[in-house]
C-alpha cells in the first residue's frame, strides 16, 4: 500500500537578510501521522511551520500540503490547514461566538455549521459556559484553548500546533492532549511543535529534531533511542548479595553496573536472554525480587543529539 505524504518540504529554506532561519529542510508527513518538531528556542521550528502553512514565503525550496504548492496555491493551503501559533493573539474585546463566526466566515463556512461546530468544540474544551464573556477576561489557559478551537473550527485536513499546552494547568493540558490523541485516531495529520518531551513521545509517531534551521535527527521515538542509546538496560534485583555470581553470566550479557544486591546488563535480545539469566540465578540459589528493562527517556536522546550537533559546529 502506498502512503502519500500530506505535508512535504524539499530543500525548504527561509532567510531574513543574512540570517538563515530554515536551512534546506526536507520533510514528509504521511496521511494520519503526527510528527513532533523539537528544538531549542530559535532553532527554526516556528519559521518552518509558518512556511508550511503559507504564512511566510520561502526563500528557496518548495513545500506542498495535500499536493498544493504553498506559494502558487497559498489560499487553498490556508483553507486546508489549521494553525495554532505560540501566542494566541485573540481579539480581547470579542466574545467567543462572534470571534469563531468571524474565522468561520474567512473559511467560507455556513453560519449554521459555524454555530454547530463552535458549540461542539467549546463544550469539548469546557468553555461553553464562558461563551458570553469577553475573551480579555479569560485566563491564559482558557485563551490557549480558544486559540486551538479557532485552529480547528473549519475541520482542517492538517493541523500545525505550536506549543499547544503552553501556560495551561494540568487538567486543561490533559484536555488538549486528549483532543490531539482523538484527532490522531481519526487519521488527522498533525505537526506538533513542543518543548514538552513527554508530550511529544506520547502523541507523536515520529520526531524531528531541528537545530540552527536544520533537521539533525528524524525517526520514531524507539528508533532515536536505539540509535543514540543502544539496547535498553535490564535491571535484576535479588534478596541477597550477588558476590561470585556475575562471572557466571558474562558469556550471555554485558554487565554495565552493579551493587550489593542488584546488577544491570545490556542485551540485544533481552526476551531470549532474560529467562536464561533467571534460570542461572535460581540454579545458584538466588531469589529474584524483580527483573525488567529500565526506561529510556527521550530527554536523554534529545540532549545528546543537541550537544553532539553543537560540538560538531564548534
Amino acid at each position: 500500500m502506498t502512503i502519500h505524504a500530506v505535508v512535504e518540504a524539499h530543500g525548504l529554506t527561509k532567510r531574513f537578510g543574512t540570517f538563515t532561519a530554515v536551512d534546506r529542510v526536507d520533510l514528509h508527513v504521511a496521511e494520519g501521522e503526527v510528527l513532533a518538531l523539537l528544538g531549542p528556542n530559535g532553532a527554526g521550528k516556528t519559521t518552518t511551520v509558518r512556511c508550511l502553512a503559507a504564512i511566510l514565503r520561502p526563500t528557496a525550496g518548495q513545500a506542498r500540503i495535500a499536493g498544493h504548492d504553498t506559494v502558487a496555491e497559498a489560499q487553498t493551503v490556508r483553507h486546508l490547514v489549521g494553525l495554532l501559533t505560540e501566542f494566541p493573539g485573540l481579539y480581547q474585546r470579542m466574545r467567543p461566538p462572534e470571534y469563531l463566526a468571524f474565522f468561520g466566515q474567512l473559511h467560507e463556512m455556513q453560519a449554521s455549521h459555524i454555530r454547530q461546530r463552535s458549540e461542539q468544540l467549546m463544550r469539548q474544551f469546557g468553555l461553553w459556559d464562558a461563551r458570553d464573556h469577553r475573551m480579555g477576561e479569560f485566563s491564559k489557559g482558557m485563551q490557549q484553548k480558544m486559540a486551538l478551537i479557532r485552529a480547528m473550527i473549519h475541520d482542517p485536513h492538517v493541523l500545525f500546533l505550536d506549543e499547544p499546552t503552553s501556560a495551561m494547568d494540568p487538567q486543561s493540558a490533559k484536555q488538549v492532549r486528549d483532543a490531539i490523541a482523538a484527532l490522531r485516531r481519526e487519521g488527522r495529520t498533525i505537526l506538533l511543535c513542543t518543548h514538552n518531551l513527554a508530550e511529544a513521545e506520547t502523541l507523536a509517531d515520529r520526531i524531528a529534531i531541528i537545530r540552527r534551521g536544520k533537521i539533525v535527527a528524524l525517526g520514531t521515538p524507539a528508533e532515536l533511542k536505539h540509535r543514540l542509546l543502544g539496547d535498553p538496560l535490564t535491571e535484576v534485583r535479588l534478596t541477597q548479595s550477588i558476590d561470585g555470581f556475575l562471572s557466571r553470566v558474562t558469556d550471555l550479557v554485558e554487565i554495565v553496573d552493579h551493587g550489593e544486591t542488584w546488577f544491570r546488563y545490556r542485551a540485544a535480545r533481552a526476551q531470549e536472554v532474560n529467562p536464561r539469566i533467571v534460570r542461572r540465578l535460581t540454579e545458584a540459589g538466588h531469589e529474584v525480587v524483580a527483573i525488567g528493562e529500565l526506561e529510556q527517556h527521550l530527554e536523554t536522546v534529545y540532549l545528546r543529539i543537541v550537544e553532539e550537533e553543537r560540538a560538531g559546529n564548534e
